[in-house]
């Protein structure tokens, strides 16, 4: 177990094909920068989250983006704590970009969650000197919930790690969709 940026984490890869089969095929309904995937960095760490109103889940890719991880779940607070927390797991881990989750309604329509995702999006954008993206989470701790469960672990851990689990899903998800997409783009040059 390590320390970072206050968090306690279990140190542990997952293969980005250990959820394949949870990726979800609606983008997200915005045209804004935030999801442009063709701005991120092919290579480097890139850092995600899932957002909610009490806690906040973190999760990593390694420097090839091959492999995700859920890292801790952090205590959201007011902004500028929350900005210096994440600034904080940005430099731990060299991030060249964050993604946050966009909790749309399973119709795809706007929430006030989502609302509240864009509104992040855009303080980060403003705030930080990486790329900030938005990824669909319609699913994300259902599914977490669901692989911690598999594992065998008690309400507690689960309980625990479910937001670090979606984030990581997340995260997942916006590489496997940004992939897809650059393999599309080639396929039609």
């Amino acid at each position: 177990m390590e320390n970072v940026s206050g968090c306690k984490f279990f140190i542990f890869r997952i293969p980005l094909s250990i959820f394949h089969f949870i990726v979800q095929d609606q983008e997200t309904t915005n045209a804004d920068d935030f999801t442009d995937v063709f701005r991120t960095p092919e290579t480097g760490r890139l850092l995600a989250l899932d957002l909610g109103t009490k806690h906040v889940g973190v999760a990593v890719s390694d420097r090839l983006q091959f492999t995700v991880r859920p890292v801790c779940v952090v205590r959201r607070g007011g902004w500028k704590k929350f900005l210096k927390q994440i600034i904080s797991f940005l430099e731990e881990f060299d991030a060249v970009g964050l993604v946050l989750g966009l909790p749309l309604e399973f119709d795809g329509s706007e929430s006030e969650m989502s609302a509240e995702a864009r509104r992040l999006a855009r303080n980060f954008s403003l705030s930080i000197r990486v790329p900030v993206f938005l990824q669909d989470e319609r699913v994300s701790s259902y599914n977490a919930k669901g692989y911690l469960t598999k594992l065998g672990l008690s309400e507690k851990e689960i309980w625990e790690r479910v937001d670090s689990e979606a984030a990581a899903i997340i995260l997942s998800d916006f590489i496997t969709l940004r992939n897809q997409t650059i393999e599309r783009k080639n396929e039609n040059l």
